[in-house]
């Protein structure tokens, strides 16, 4: 049942029959709004939250069936319910105005009980209806509720190639920017945290990261602890991954140093960049995850772990391809494990 009764306007310009029904409605637990013509009528229409109109056809300036045509027009309107209620008792008035949209077609002088049956009959129906559109935005709300976990999870061109029904993901990259990033000493600096203390500043830090991820244009992999991964040029492939990947973490070497776990120490990063062919996919079926694999993507992390405090470190591959953009302050040969030698460089800065 109703928390406030139904709301009916009824559009009459004989002012006897429109405040006789009025009285009448309002008798049997309706409440009422009146209007002597159409133009009236559509006013109190888009302003006001109606369950029926009771319409009558003859009217001056405006007739019943250019009112009850502009109602079913308009998108905000159109589902309002509506008697028709007419001395004109031919065949073809009443198809006209069911082809035009209206529920019911009641002729004058109308017996009351079969009015009243009507009426509820539509305001049922009504009811019936609201009711199923409250379930479809419920529903539309669950879904793109649904859809954001999974682009949170997965890239949107994954997520979309999941859901129509591929099993196996799973591609090769020619091309990709990888960077590893991991805070320097952050198990050692946090150990006087609580959990809730460690998960809010790391969540503050990350989540800042996939802003910049998110502008740079670029695909958050995963964090493990207080590492971050992140990658350019997958899944969708671009020439600039390298300098996106660059310029993002020179800006996260901004971003962390405005954190700290203790008075007066800012925290550092260790980050590392390489550049070369992945292999990307999505593993398990539950908890599943995207991820990449790959001689670009260990020595990537090799980058970061080999690292100093402060510094980006990148590849001599890396450096080849951003050299004439940005300024680097070589390293030098380091032995790598896994790797052995190689030359590596700092990212410094971007040039002007």
């Amino acid at each position: 049942m109703n928390a406030h009764p139904d709301l009916v306007l009824i559009v009459d310009d004989n002012e006897i029959n429109r405040d006789l029904l009025a009285r009448r409605l309002q008798k049997q637990g309706y409440d009422v709004l009146v209007a002597s013509n159409g133009f009236e009528a559509l006013k109190i229409m888009r302003s006001t939250a109606l369950d029926l109109v009771l319409l009558d056809i003859m009217m001056p300036q405006m007739n019943g069936y250019q009112v009850l045509e502009s109602l079913k027009a308009d998108l905000q309107l159109r589902h309002i319910p509506v008697i028709m209620i007419s001395a004109v008792n031919d065949i073809d008035s009443i198809v006209r105005c069911i082809e035009l949209g209206a529920e019911d077609y009641l002729s004058k002088p109308f017996n009351h009980v079969l009015l009243r049956a009507r009426i509820n009959a539509c305001l049922e129906k009504k009811r019936l209806r609201d009711q199923e559109q409250a379930y479809l935005q419920k529903l539309a709300a669950e879904q793109q509720k649904s859809e954001r976990l999974l682009l949170n999870i997965l890239p949107a061109p994954i997520a979309q190639r999941l859901k129509q029904g591929e099993s196996t993901i799973a591609d090769s990259f020619a091309d990709v920017t990888v960077l590893f990033a991991d805070i320097v000493n952050f198990t050692k600096l946090s150990d006087n945290l609580s959990p809730a203390e460690l998960v809010e500043i790391l969540n503050q830090i990350f989540s800042a990261f996939d802003q910049l991820a998110e502008n740079y244009g670029l695909e958050k992999i995963k964090t493990i602890g207080d590492a971050y991964m992140v990658v350019g040029g997958l899944p969708t492939p671009r020439p600039d991954h390298a300098e996106a990947i660059a310029d993002m973490a020179l800006e996260m070497q901004k971003i962390v140093t405005n954190f700290s776990l203790k008075p007066g120490e800012t925290l550092t990063m260790r980050m590392g960049i390489n550049t070369g062919p992945v292999e990307a996919g999505v593993i398990g079926t539950r908890k599943f995850a995207y991820d990449l694999w790959g001689d670009t993507v260990n020595t990537a992390n090799r980058m970061e772990s080999h690292g100093l405090a402060g510094k980006i470190q990148v590849t001599e591959t890396t450096y080849q391809r951003l050299r004439h953009g940005y300024e680097f302050q070589p390293r030098g040969i380091i032995d790598v494990k896994g790797k052995g030698e190689m030359n590596t460089y700092f990212l410094i800065m971007k040039k002007p």
